[in-house]
């Protein structure tokens, strides 16, 4: 790719949404010195959005560009390194820009959780992405680099040990706060939606490997459910009296981690299991919490993709939260996560991984991310894996993002346990 031609180092495209804001306001703070430019459907707003960023800002360029008018798009990717993206939901929205991206060999990154989107992208563009020497990153939020970077710092971390690959690998939501993304809702409800109109896509829901770069390559290592309820002891003697239950955004992080698992060429081992749960506490209401947890997701999933298409979309539009709002500055600045993943090597060896992040899981904390990562594809090319076409955040960039996080206040070590 001819970057050092392009006039700018990352557009914002979707800077006028709620999460785009929040993205452009951490970029106008990093100090990154990168060449940043705005962009979205209308000019007024675009220009309301660059007046709010202080001087730091004030010379970025705006660029009006519309999913709808792809010739837009065109030229948008043409000029430019990276496109980060917060237009969603990305399968009604999503697919044009993945489309210019990869035809002009520019790096993408957005926050989709939509794994049938990926899948799509994964089919229609992958190919064409590895031969123009695009990276198309999906999934740079909240969904699914905690999940992907937790795994692929335990993969470093056995590797510089020499303790073996992975095997039973768990991922355990400890501790969040924050609301609810209506950009979120909107996206996993289209998801869903998706699913129930195709019979075909459900079945790839319901595959652990969804977004598998070749299935028939991958291993048969029995149900890897997604809705699991169980003691923590059962995944590590250190969450002996805590009850985990289904974590309600496991199906897309986990077939993103197990995607990473196969382009880095099965690097965390051909026996790699994965699942994703959050823990419910250890009170004694703890065990039905998590049970309730758990058979909510199973019944979102299990009848959303089967019946979800015979609810009319405004009856769900009036009562879910609306694309593009999200909380007060107070609540996001109080929101929180803790994850913790916990692995077992095939020689026997136990770690932790432990990531965190102040602010909004969501909101703040994915702009942070969605920031680091448009950075990391900018600025950091010399750290870039050497992957090209439709990537996940560890298999483009994991050593970039590991190098980043430090600097971004965002927390990640890893601990041997025995």
């Amino acid at each position: 790719m001819s970057g050092n031609q392009r006039d700018h180092d990352i557009v914002l495209y979707g800077a006028t949404g709620f999460v785009g804001k929040l993205t452009a306001q951490y970029l106008a703070t990093a100090g990154t010195g990168a060449r940043i430019a705005l962009a979205g459907r209308s000019t007024d707003k675009l220009l309301a959005v660059r007046d709010s960023l202080g001087e730091a800002a004030q010379d970025w360029p705006l660029i009006v560009a519309d999913a709808s008018q792809p010739s837009t798009l065109n030229e948008m990717a043409a000029g430019t390194r990276v496109v980060i993206t917060t237009v969603g939901p990305y399968l009604r929205y999503g697919l044009p820009l993945v489309a210019a991206c990869a035809a002009a060999g520019t790096d993408y990154a957005d926050l989709t959780g939509e794994s049938l989107f990926v899948r799509k992208a994964i089919d229609q563009y992958h190919e064409q992405a590895v031969e123009t020497g695009a990276r198309i990153v999906h999934a740079c939020g909240f969904d699914s680099i905690p999940s992907d970077l937790t795994v692929f710092a335990l993969y470093r971390q056995t590797q510089q040990d020499g303790t073996g690959e992975l095997t039973d690998t768990n991922f355990v939501a400890k501790s969040f706060a924050g609301g609810v993304s209506g950009g979120t809702m909107a996206s996993m409800i289209e998801f869903v939606r998706e699913a129930a109109q195709d019979p075909d896509g459900r079945r790839l829901v319901e595959d652990p490997y969804t977004l598998s770069p070749d299935r028939a390559a991958e291993p048969e290592l029995g149900a890897q459910p997604d809705a699991r309820w169980r003691r923590g002891r059962e995944i590590a003697p250190e969450l002996s009296g805590y009850w985990v239950g289904a974590f309600p955004m496991a199906i897309p992080n986990s077939r993103i981690v197990r995607r990473s698992n196969a382009l880095l060429g099965y690097g965390y081992g051909r026996r790699f299991e994965y699942a994703e749960q959050m823990s419910l506490g250890r009170s004694v209401a703890a065990p039905v919490l998590a049970a309730m947890a758990t058979a909510g997701n199973a019944a979102t999933f299990g009848l959303g993709t089967r019946f979800l298409d015979r609810v009319p979309r405004g009856m769900l539009e009036r009562v879910l939260p609306k694309p593009g709002t999200g909380p007060d500055e107070r609540t996001r600045e109080r929101g929180h996560y803790t994850v913790e993943t916990y692995t077992t090597t095939t020689k026997g060896a136990r770690y932790v991984a432990r990531m965190s992040q102040q602010g909004d899981p969501g909101y703040k904390a994915t702009a942070v991310l969605l920031g680091e990562s448009g950075l990391a594809l900018a600025l950091d090319r010399d750290k870039l894996s050497d992957l090209h076409g439709i990537l996940t955040p560890a298999a483009a960039m994991g050593d970039a993002l590991l190098a980043r996080f430090p600097a971004a206040q965002v927390s990640l070590d890893v601990t041997r346990l025995n």
